[in-house]
């Protein structure tokens, strides 16, 4: 896989490194010893009171740009409190995040090209222009419109704020933890995360199978979005050089993040597909290039 000489996308926010750590210490211990000198014990209980009541009904955006601002965050890209980035924090997160802009970019050129075609699957909604989601990049924890997480989670999606989020050293994991080396298994995992966009684009989100649990419902989702990444790879395959050993290190890593894999046995208990269906899914989108051709909801459960 070639990325020199290719476009970055500049939708990207470097969230700061060591930012928003969960549990203890920071802006929020300070505030109230603060208000506590100024206001009193019971002073200080009314306007927490008051400031819940506001975030409890609050949108997601404002919720975010509350809890930043208690963190100590900006809204933008660096942390206010440190002035960090994780970006620069060392060499390896710099070609993470290099890489990623990159396959962010060509995410956004070929999704913008298939939705003007209008090669999609069809769940009743018609979007005309394909909307370019915001990559986040942060380290140990973030707040999102959806909610707040850390590191540990890996890469992921909020559909409450059209952003994607990973903490670049989630690539050193692929490599040592999951044994799935290799930049293309890397790009699979964004381009995968940047599918469950397209979901959220074209309604996919609120499918429901009769008769199938929540679970299951995940499993379809999880698999399509493996189809979409394939279609990206598959109409990105020129530009970017892809080879058929950059193919095999995104179905290792396919393989090894099936919910099997990971050590699941109760395949009542699976969110994301066994390691056979992540494979066949994805290659699905890679040999076929169409995205129409990942409709995980129009499979019968044997399918899939």
């Amino acid at each position: 896989m070639d990325t020199e000489g290719q476009r970055r996308s500049d939708n990207f926010e470097d969230r700061g490194a060591g930012g928003r750590r969960f549990g203890g210490g920071g802006a929020v211990p300070a505030l109230f010893v603060g208000l506590l000198r100024t206001i009193g014990v019971r002073g200080t209980l009314i306007l927490v009171a008051i400031v819940g009541g506001i975030y409890l009904f609050a949108p997601a955006s404002l919720k975010q740009a509350i809890f930043g601002a208690l963190s100590g965050d900006s809204a933008g890209g660096r942390n206010a409190a440190t002035g960090s980035s994780v970006c620069a924090a060392s060499p390896e997160n710099g070609k993470a995040c290099d890489f990623s802009r990159v396959v962010l970019g060509s995410t956004e050129d070929v999704w913008a090209a298939e939705f003007r075609k209008g090669a999609l699957p069809d769940y009743g909604r018609r979007v005309s222009a394909y909307r370019n989601p915001t990559l986040v990049v942060f380290s140990d924890g973030v707040a999102t419109g959806c909610r707040d997480a850390t590191s540990a989670v890996g890469p992921f999606y909020c559909p409450g704020d059209g952003k994607l989020y990973i903490d670049p050293s989630f690539y050193d994991t692929m490599e040592r933890r999951l044994r799935a080396p290799g930049d293309f298994a890397q790009a699979y995992v964004l381009a995968h995360e940047v599918g469950h966009h397209v979901q959220s684009l074209v309604g996919a989100r609120e499918m429901r199978k009769a008769g199938e649990d929540r679970n299951q419902t995940s499993v379809r989702l999880e698999l399509q979005a493996d189809c979409l990444a394939g279609v990206w790879g598959h109409t990105a395959r020129s530009s970017l050089s892809i080879t058929d050993a950059d193919m095999r290190e995104a179905l290792t890593a396919a393989h090894n993040i099936g919910d099997d894999a990971l050590g699941h046995r109760n395949t009542a208990t699976f969110t994301h597909g066994s390691s056979q269906q992540r494979m066949r899914w994805f290659k699905q989108g890679f040999d076929s290039g169409d995205a129409r051709r990942c409709d995980t909801f129009a499979a019968a459960p044997g399918e899939l």
